[in-house]
């Protein structure tokens, strides 16, 4: 499964594949906007992982795509 993070940098939204130098696609909108513009990027690449990160860094939450592919609940 592949990894993207959503981030955000100078003013716009950024996503980037796990490990890329670039960007894969860059989303000059508000970050609702930026998480659907991402999960349809994902799909379209055949799913993966969607990281999302705060706006001021950190980690927000992980998202997968297609929700099928998403692990089983682990206890912990």
């Amino acid at each position: 499964m592949e990894n993207f993070h959503l981030v955000h940098d100078n003013g716009v939204y950024k996503l980037k594949k796990e490990n890329a130098q670039r960007a894969s696609k860059i989303i000059k909108t508000n970050k609702t906007e930026a998480i659907k513009t991402a999960r349809d990027f994902v799909q379209s690449q055949g799913g993966g992982s969607l990281k999302i990160h705060k706006n001021k860094g950190g980690f927000q939450e992980e998202r997968t795509y297609p929700r099928a592919n998403d692990p089983k609940q682990s206890k912990g």
